[in-house]
């Protein structure tokens, strides 16, 4: 019997099993639907489906760089514990996406799982691993990243934080990481009072006038008021004007070298 390409589409919707092994067992079961699912299940290989419908809520982050640093991969990979989340499989899985995607050129989930690992396709892949460590996984975000000068990166001990951060010129290593750090430690929003949403510039400066009303501050000295609240606001979310966490006494902007700042950063975490 011929095995048709909506017979295989049939049968992996049924099993969640990856396209090669559907083509197998109907070739095996000589074309028969039911003798197929029972071959893939006798071979342990119809039980990612069922995996499929667990939440995956943990996991790791991953970065991957290109031999200059100008270039990186930020993946989110999920899992459904952190005891699988540390298993060596699981972070070998994660870095050979991370790295297959960079690449092969890739900048979101959509195109991730359209690119071919070692003649298998995303789904094979993750189908096998899923057998493999008992869990469901799929990627979560995706960032590609490219910018004129090195990128630095961190990830913290755990693999639940990952960042990574574009300076506009070349900084010391260490400098690098630790601003990195920062980014991991600090979570900032911005990278600049001059980024900040107006939107929510406008909102928190209406709430601190109001708060300063409810204070009893005299009409005359609010707007001094706002303004200097607005400059702790700016040290909270802004990067650039953070306390450094190596030296609480500078701001980040201040530890950079001269005609150097920071043009974007990314932070990845797993809650």
């Amino acid at each position: 019997m011929e095995i048709t390409a909506s017979l295989v589409k049939e049968l992996r919707e049924k099993t969640g099993a990856g396209l090669m092994n559907c083509k197998k067992a109907l070739s095996e079961s000589n074309g028969n639907i039911e003798e197929a699912i029972k071959y893939l299940r006798e071979k342990g290989l119809a039980t990612a489906s069922k995996k499929a419908e667990r939440s995956a809520n943990e996991g790791k982050i991953f970065i991957q760089a290109s031999n200059d640093n100008k270039s990186a991969l930020i993946l989110e990979l999920n899992c459904e514990t952190d005891f699988v989340a540390s298993n060596s499989d699981f972070q070998e899985l994660g870095n050979k996406i991370a790295k297959n995607i960079i690449e092969n050129n890739a900048s979101s989930t959509e195109e991730a799982k359209n690119i071919s690992f070692e003649g298998k396709s995303f789904d094979e892949l993750i189908s096998e691993y899923t057998l493999k460590l008992g869990e469901k996984i799929d990627i979560g975000k995706v960032k590609r990243i490219q910018s004129s000068a090195p990128i630095h990166f961190y990830v913290h001990s755990n693999g639940k934080i990952g960042t990574a951060v574009e300076f506009s010129g070349e900084v010391e290593q260490e400098i690098g990481k630790t601003v990195a750090m920062q980014v991991a430690a600090s979570s900032p929003q911005y990278v600049s009072p001059e980024s900040v949403d107006q939107t929510e510039l406008n909102k928190e400066r209406d709430i601190i006038r109001q708060q300063a009303k409810n204070e009893g501050r005299p009409d005359q000295v609010i707007d001094k008021i706002v303004e200097g609240r607005i400059s702790k606001y700016y040290k909270e979310v802004c990067l650039l004007e953070q306390p450094y966490i190596m030296d609480d006494k500078k701001a980040v902007k201040e530890i950079l070298p001269n005609q150097v700042t920071i043009e974007n950063f990314t932070r990845f975490s797993i809650s």
